[in-house]
């Protein structure tokens, strides 16, 4: 017996000693909010293009093995990073709630969620493409609980507001269009060579056509700049009011 243990090293039939090792990365024990930030690091860090399950574990100080009870694949790991941004954006509407003074209405309230979602999306700019291309290819039921439980807040506001099950679905559905929309056009990049000091030649405006497009070499400085949190409130003002006013 003590043969048959040496050879194997200590572990039991069911290799649990050696499945705790494999999960004991270089910082610790490992743990699914662990992967995921570590995810969300390397991707801040290099982007999507960076992020494999192989790199992922060398980031843990782990063989990649050991991430798949975790993450069942590179698909996964994406929807994991979608997770991890709504988890943020959780964490900050907690801690308004902590600091606020009192409660908003329902108005006030969804100003805060674009808010605090704007700010999560500029703080993590390249897992946003993944806020619309995740959410093409996985179905509402599938979706990780901390994007279920946004939907869920936007939707019990919207019904707040006095809006029927018809006008709450249309409302929902262009609040969400209008959110992601806006921090996409924020993200957007448009700066075609940043050593340049020379707004035109910064921009690429040589690269334009100026007989065909002089609208667009008119008003791309414009179009370069941001609209911040400003520009996201006056939008959706506009579109809750569309929605309100038409009760």
């Amino acid at each position: 017996m003590v043969k048959e243990q040496a050879k194997t090293g200590g572990k039991d039939a069911g290799g649990a000693p050696a499945r705790r090792a494999a999960d004991r990365g270089r910082y610790g024990r490992l743990s699914r909010e662990r992967v995921l930030a570590s995810a969300l690091d390397l991707v801040d860090r290099e982007g999507l293009s960076a992020l494999s399950m192989r790199r992922l574990g060398a980031e843990l100080g782990v063989e990649a093995m050991a991430l798949y009870r975790y993450a069942e694949g590179k698909d996964a790991l994406l929807d994991g990073l979608v997770e991890a941004l709504y988890l943020k954006l959780e964490e900050r509407l907690a801690a308004e709630a902590d600091v606020s003074a009192e409660e908003p209405d329902w108005r006030g309230m969804l100003h805060r969620i674009a808010s605090a979602t704007y700010d999560v999306c500029l703080a993590h700019p390249q897992v946003v493409p993944l806020l619309t291309t995740r959410m093409l290819a996985v179905p509402l039921a599938r979706r990780p609980l901390a994007v279920l439980k946004d939907h869920e807040r936007v939707l019990v506001l919207l019904r707040e507001a006095g809006l029927d099950e018809r006008r709450t679905a249309d409302a929902f559905r262009a609040f969400t269009a209008w959110l992601l929309g806006y921090v996409s056009a924020e993200l957007r990049p448009m700066v075609d060579n940043a050593e340049e000091s020379d707004p035109a030649f910064r921009l690429g405006l040589h690269r334009m056509p100026s007989h065909e497009l002089p609208r667009l070499r008119e008003m791309a400085p414009a179009l370069a700049g941001r609209g911040g949190p400003e520009g996201l409130a006056a939008g959706l003002d506009a579109l809750l009011d569309r929605f309100t006013e038409a009760r």
